[in-house]
């Protein structure tokens, strides 16, 4: 493994700083105090600053030479509203809180590397180095290319990167086109006509008309879609009636929706509407029929995931650079990925035995409240940032 010798031996530093993140989560739009932190640190080591895109975000420039090109380099800043199970010291210290999804590790490692790159850099050009607010809700990525992230700062692409639990430490995985999913979320409510529960022929029950609607939903991933587009539609949750004699008004459906293109989304959210209009009718009942879009497919350009992949393999070896397998997930740097190149890849954050004493009895897995970042990756995460960063502008313009 070929890490760069001023990370390493500054990456104390850093993990304590990690850890204070870590000790100190703030939710989407709240972080006030990691935003001053990163902006404080880049100020430290002499990199221009801007805030308050997408409220709380934190934008830093490097800028060397004479050139006129730029790349950007993505982290996200946001904690989870999970009660942490893990008790060393510096579990979270805001009850309800908890960075269980490594953004502080992701903030640690970027910043790493602009300290590199701005004391050590070796590069003729810009790099934007981008701290997001508010991936897991609130669409931060989006609300920051709404205040202008890429005219004020512009760059040919942009890159980000996520840990990722149960892998070994020291792999990658880069991959051209979708690696995660688009997510959504669907509310339906059937309306009928109430009636007593011996009595139900004096009204029309929303219930079976529910379950039937269920039933259909799912043929539109068995037989609308084409088996070789992965999707997922999965009702969550089914709300009907306060009484066991009682046939209720109405019922409630809401679940979720995944897909790897919008083709595919565009079709199952016009095949559910009908389904839902058409069952009800029927049946003599109507719906209200719901179907909001959060965050589009996470897709990579293949120039650019190929570009990945050649950097991390300088620094671990080809073998250590896995196929990208393509998760459910969701991620918000989907939306940098509509307006720029760029690629997402994932850094392997270990099985877990990393985690001091005091860490929770569940696995060391994203979203879970026994997770943590693994620090190991810090040097690794940095370094791959640097030498990307290094390369692009090294290599030839498009």
């Amino acid at each position: 493994m070929k890490l760069l010798d001023s990370i390493v031996t500054q990456a104390a530093s850093i993990v304590a700083l990690r850890r204070d993140l870590h000790a100190h989560p703030e939710l989407s739009f709240e972080e006030a105090r990691t935003s001053d932190l990163v902006a404080a640190r880049l100020a430290e080591w002499g990199i221009p600053v801007q805030r308050g895109l997408g409220r709380t975000g934190v934008v830093g420039t490097i800028r060397k030479g004479t050139s006129t090109r730029a790349v950007g380099l993505r982290a996200d800043m946001d904690a989870l509203p999970v009660p942490e199970a893990n008790t060393f010291p510096h579990a979270s210290r805001h009850p309800g809180k908890m960075h269980a999804c490594g953004h502080d590790g992701h903030t640690a490692m970027l910043l790493a590397a602009a300290r590199h790159l701005a004391q050590h850099g070796n590069f003729d050009g810009t790099v934007h180095v981008i701290f997001q607010p508010a991936e897991e809700k609130g669409a931060g990525a989006h609300e920051m290319i709404r205040d202008g992230l890429f005219e004020r700062f512009p760059m040919e692409a942009v890159f980000g990167m996520h840990n990722w639990p149960g892998g070994q430490v020291g792999r990658f995985a880069a991959s051209p086109g979708p690696v995660m999913a688009s997510t959504n979320e669907f509310r339906i409510v059937v309306r009928g006509k109430g009636s007593h529960g011996a009595m139900p022929h004096l009204g029309v029950d929303p219930v079976p008309i529910a379950c039937e609607m269920v039933q259909a939903f799912q043929t539109i991933v068995t037989r609308s879609r084409k088996p070789i587009d992965p999707a997922v539609l999965s009702v969550t949750m089914i709300h009907a009636g306060e009484a066991t004699n009682v046939v209720p008004d109405s019922c409630e459906l809401q679940g979720t929706v995944r897909t790897f293109t919008l083709e595919v989304l565009d079709l199952i959210e016009r095949r559910m509407r009908q389904v839902a209009e058409h069952v009800c009718a029927a049946h003599e009942a109507t719906c209200e029929f719901e179907f909001v879009r959060n965050y589009p497919p996470t897709v990579n350009t293949p120039a650019e995931a190929e570009f990945a992949r050649r950097v991390m393999a300088s620094i671990v070896g080809e073998e250590n650079v896995l196929v990208q397998e393509p998760t459910m997930g969701a991620e918000d740097f989907a939306y940098m990925l509509q307006v720029k190149p760029g690629a997402y890849c994932f850094i392997y954050n270990g099985d877990g035995s990393h985690r001091g004493s005091g860490h929770g009895m569940g696995p060391c897995t994203l979203h879970n409240p026994s997770y943590d970042f693994n620090d190991e990756l810090i040097p690794l995460g940095a370094t791959y940032w640097v030498r990307l960063a290094e390369e692009w502008l090294a290599k030839a313009s498009a």
